[in-house]
């Protein structure tokens, strides 16, 4: 990427319809309601022949103390200057406001390259607004329409000659590294290493308030995401990439899931829903538990969410340091996960701080151990090697009195394991069976915790000879030829 363009403005003057304008997808939340973002959310963003990192912003709003409002405010401040150009978005129809003239001001100190749009300009109601924003000080305005596409050509030839200078001095700069693009990475030879330019996928999911947005922060070593006492800060599915411990990982911070029956609120419901969708996008989801009150029905919920749509799962035990009687409440957690999640049997549980960043080593193995066995294949040989055991030591039964066969099997995919067993009468294998084949599957092959999809498909006894032509025998072949029947005379 050339250069990264940070999009500021105040609240409701269109900055994440612009974000997605720019990116191409849907990536932020818009709603008319104001301070919709409160979170830095970065985007690979095209714009004509154009490459860069466009980051949508919160509202810039007055407010300096330790508010949430102040706190959105230090974080949009913080990219202003890490941004080699700043997008200042006002809003054209409601013209300019003391609050945008403070801005300004801001702007003008803090970053070299200030970009000016009047957005919401189509049509005449934008006309006024659009003039009044010379006042500002910051150069002609651009007129756009973020909603419409109006006004990107004027904006592409604006950021094409500073592109040209900061690929220039990144050209200078950045060294060259060895990459590896061979780009051999089948399933059979094993799990895909995660490289930087193909990382690890990671989602934090959980609760509100159970600290999911601190602990990405502690992770990556910097104040990356809003947090706060509030519950439900966070709104968007935010992904930052970083490397945990050496592990190249693309981290989602995920909006806080309540019980469906509690959220009502329009935004509320398009936060959860970009949460369920970075869970599907993960290969690894975190689920993380306030210690306190760990196992609730809706975290039981989401963790089963999670292991419905495939993903390796690591459950995460959060404010660790405020538990006194450590002991007894880690056999109270394990004891808690074996009989209310039995469908995530093995799969990792531990404890963290997100606050200290206690537990982040064993938090960083469980999830490197939880993708290693989501990724696990079988040979063939194997499996029904193991299948022949099973069914001897516990045959399947015989509806009716028709016996079932359960002639082979094989892995037919990874991520998650899934297998195929070629059977006779699949429909009638009752599930008690199926579970006693996935729990062996487990035990035997060191699959703990990861989803395993079991399909039985039925192959019922065929004839061999039933579709191959007969065959004529040589002395015979000249005689039917010649339009004889084939017997002998």
């Amino acid at each position: 990427m050339s250069f990264t363009l940070a999009i500021v403005g105040r609240p409701n003057v269109g900055k994440s319809t612009l974000f997605n304008r720019l990116v191409g997808k849907r990536l932020a939340l818009v709603d008319d309601q104001p301070g919709v973002t409160r979170d830095l959310r970065e985007g690979d963003a095209r714009l004509g022949p154009l490459r860069f990192i466009a980051i949508d912003t919160a509202g810039l709003e007055d407010a300096r103390d330790d508010s949430l409002q102040g706190r959105m405010r230090r974080l949009t401040e913080r990219a202003v200057e890490m941004a080699d150009i700043c997008l200042f978005v006002v809003d054209a129809r409601a013209g300019i406001t003391p609050t945008d003239q403070i801005f300004a001001e801001i702007l003008r100190r803090k970053n070299a390259h200030v970009i000016l749009a009047a957005n919401k300009a189509e049509g005449r109601a934008g006309e006024a607004g659009a003039l009044e924003a010379y006042a500002l000080g910051l150069g002609e305005p651009l007129r756009i329409s973020a909603e419409h596409g109006e006004g990107m050509d004027d904006l592409y030839r604006v950021l094409e000659p500073l592109a040209t200078e900061f690929a220039a001095r990144n050209k200078l700069q950045v060294p060259e590294t060895d990459v590896d693009v061979s780009g051999d990475e089948g399933e059979d030879d094993g799990p895909r290493k995660p490289t930087l330019e193909r990382p690890l996928q990671l989602a934090v999911i959980g609760r509100p308030n159970a600290g999911k947005s601190t602990l990405i922060n502690k992770i990556i070593g910097e104040d990356r995401l809003l947090t706060g006492p509030e519950a439900g800060i966070t709104r968007d599915a935010i992904s930052v990439t970083a490397e945990f411990m050496g592990t190249p990982m693309r981290i989602f911070d995920t909006a806080g899931m309540r019980k469906r029956a509690k959220v009502t609120d329009k935004l509320e419901k398009l936060s959860v829903a970009d949460g369920l969708r970075a869970v599907r996008f993960a290969e690894v989801v975190v689920v993380l538990l306030d210690v306190d009150i760990p196992f609730e029905q809706q975290d039981l919920r989401i963790a089963d969410f999670a292991e419905t749509e495939g993903r390796a799962v690591v459950i995460a035990a959060n404010k660790w340091d405020l538990e006194e009687d450590k002991a007894e409440k880690l056999k109270e957690l394990r004891e808690a996960f074996e009989r209310l999640l039995p469908q995530l049997k093995g799969a990792p549980l531990v404890t963290v701080s997100a606050k200290t960043g206690k537990g982040l080593d064993r938090l960083h193995n469980a999830i490197l151990k939880a993708y290693d066995v989501w990724n696990r294949r079988v040979t063939t040989a194997k499996l029904n090697q193991w299948l022949g055991a099973m069914t001897e030591a516990h045959p399947p039964p015989a509806p009716g009195g028709r016996r079932i066969r359960l002639r082979y099997m094989t892995q037919v995919k990874t991520r998650p394991p899934a297998f195929v067993v070629m059977c006779t009468h699949a429909d009638q294998i009752p599930e008690s069976y199926g579970r006693y084949l996935t729990n062996g599957l487990r035990d035997s092959f060191d699959m703990p915790g990861t989803p395993i999809r079991l399909t039985f498909r039925d192959q019922g006894a065929k004839n061999p000879y039933k579709d191959k032509k007969k065959s004529i025998p040589s002395r015979l072949r000249k005689h039917v030829e010649k339009g004889g029947t084939g017997r002998k005379a």
